[in-house]
């Protein structure tokens, strides 16, 4: 896995997933995009673009998909589907107390089951109640506030969802900084590992 600044991951194995890709270089091809929602930091069609092949399948909510050119598969939360071996489920993504990202536009987070693992991307969330029914081997939680839960709420988030490993995103481009990694890398109970940008 490689985080690619901000709340940018991809993932290599069975098939190289892309979760929201924003300001990366082009780099490998994409088998999968995967995106949580339409704001400029999370959906960026030049992004996109620059991973997407014929073959790319790109998944996206409702509310983000005819920002993108088709063809799109559209969740919404609580949709699962499978691309070959690999099984994905859409999951709420939302502010509990703070109104950038409703329930009712429908976000999503995405748990992936590839590689023999699973794998928790939050999107842009606070701490909800619905993280309690979630597991992963791996999340991926946003941690710089403001727009999202911050680092002392994504602690108790992970607490939730128990994973092997959490990685703290959505830090050092458009908000947060490295010492909201680094706190809640101090504050989780879970083994944390911050990420250095990759490629």
């Amino acid at each position: 896995m490689v985080w690619l600044g901000h709340s940018a991951i991809r993932i290599t194995g069975e098939k190289t997933i892309y979760i929201d890709p924003f300001r990366i270089a082009p780099g490998i091809a994409a088998d999968i995009i995967l995106i949580t929602h339409g704001h400029y930091d999370h959906l960026d069609t030049g992004d996109i673009d620059k991973v997407r092949r014929p073959h790319t399948v790109i998944v996206a909510p409702v509310g983000a998909r005819q920002k993108i050119s088709d063809p799109v598969r559209t969740v919404r939360p609580g949709d699962q589907i499978v691309i070959d071996t690999i099984t994905i489920k859409a999951v709420p993504a939302y502010n509990i107390n703070k109104n950038f990202h409703p329930r009712e536009h429908q976000n999503v987070g995405y748990i992936i089951n590839t590689n023999n693992l699973t794998y928790y991307h939050a999107g842009d969330s606070d701490h909800i109640p619905e993280m309690k029914t979630f597991h992963a081997d791996v999340a991926f939680l946003p941690v710089s506030g403001i727009f999202t839960m911050d680092a002392a709420e994504a602690a108790l988030a992970a607490k939730d969802i128990r994973p092997q490993v959490a990685v703290p995103i959505h830090w050092g481009t458009v908000c947060g900084s490295r010492s909201d990694a680094e706190k809640f890398k101090q504050l989780a109970e879970c083994e944390v590992q911050i990420l250095n940008k990759g490629k």
